[in-house]
């Protein structure tokens, strides 16, 4: 199908919708999924084309661009009078295949124009050759001899040659003729397939511009569902913390109150602490009273005890002198002894 060449030049992925052929306006989708789209060169027809393959199933043969919107692209197919339809993942990837397309678009026509300007040379030199031949032949017979006529006559090999050389020729301007007007049959039917499609590409962008604007208003109205979700989520944290709050006021309050009924119970307890504070008291005041008692009586002991020392003291000084006295009489009284015993020595 493709000739000797089946190498792909540029390959992509892109979803394919093929126009309706009944209305011409909806687009109906030609593959379940993205799949495969390249450019190919057929050697056989010189020229390029756009080949989609889905499994074995050729899903897009075409060479005609059209308008297009939005990661979204139409390509024309002469061939099968209709339309197709890429879509893309994202703009970037439209634009470099759009940008791919018109490359190998102007190498096409440029091998076009080459292929044409060598079948008009050869259809023009074809033309010269037979106009000329007829008249050197006439120019022979009207003014030669016999001889002449023999010796200008072209070898009738040469003319077999060149008469089939014409008729292919004049055959392939038929074939060329027909084509032509194949191709401006099929280029009149494009024309109103790709008007049909360019105005249903108006409505796809009004429905686009609206889409957008609906997306606008979606995104907005998004944008203010996460500010309240977030205030939600606020307010939520808020409760929680209050809530950890209460319970935490909660527990000091059960423990209050706890201290309270510890209170309440101390308080049924006062009547008997206050008359045990006001027995205490007495006994304390009595206990006062018998220590005031009691220091009185130590002081007149101290006064008693300090006068008994001073009388020891007192006495002690009376006896050291009585002592003193003592062993002086004594003293004395051992020398009149000695005095005696040397005397009844003596006598």
């Amino acid at each position: 199908m493709l000739g000797k060449t089946t190498q792909p030049i540029f390959t992509t992925r892109a979803h394919v919708f093929q126009i309706d052929p009944s209305t011409k306006k909806n687009w109906v989708p030609a593959s379940k999924q993205a799949v495969t789209v390249s450019y190919f060169y057929d050697s056989t027809r010189n020229s390029y084309r756009i080949i989609s393959v889905d499994g074995s199933k050729v899903r897009l043969v075409c060479m005609c661009v059209c308008d297009g919107v939005s990661k979204f692209g139409q390509w024309a197919d002469s061939r099968a009078n209709t339309v197709f339809g890429l879509g893309f993942a994202s703009e970037q990837q439209l634009s470099k295949f759009a940008e791919k397309f018109q490359e190998v678009k102007e190498a096409a026509k440029l091998a076009r124009e080459k292929s044409q300007e060598k079948m008009e040379t050869s259809s023009d030199q074809s033309q010269e050759s037979g106009r000329e031949t007829p008249s050197g032949n006439q120019a022979s017979s009207l003014n030669g001899t016999d001889d002449e006529k023999i010796s200008h006559v072209p070898d009738d090999t040469a003319l077999k040659s060149e008469n089939d050389r014409l008729k292919s020729v004049v055959e392939q301007s038929k074939k060329l003729e027909t084509e032509l007007q194949a191709l401006k049959d099929s280029n009149a039917r494009l024309t109103d397939t790709l008007q049909e499609a360019n105005s249903n590409a108006e409505g796809w962008k009004s429905k686009v511009m609206q889409s957008q604007g609906e997306n606008n208003q979606l995104r907005n109205k998004i944008s203010e569902l996460e500010d309240q979700c977030k205030e939600v989520n606020l307010e939520r944290e808020r409760n929680a913390q209050l809530s950890l709050r209460i319970q935490e006021l909660e527990s000091e309050l059960q423990e209050k109150e706890q201290e309270l009924e510890d209170l309440r119970k101390q308080a049924e307890t006062i009547p008997q602490l206050i008359s045990k504070c006001e027995s205490i008291a007495g006994k304390l005041q009595a206990a006062e009273t018998a220590n005031r008692d009691l220091s009185e009586k130590m002081t007149l002991l101290q006064s008693d005890i300090d006068d008994s020392q001073q009388k020891q003291k007192n006495m002690k000084s009376e006896l050291k002198k009585f002592m003193d006295v003592r062993d002086g009489k004594i003293d004395e009284l051992h020398e009149v002894r000695q005095g005696i015993s040397k005397l009844g020595v003596d006598n």
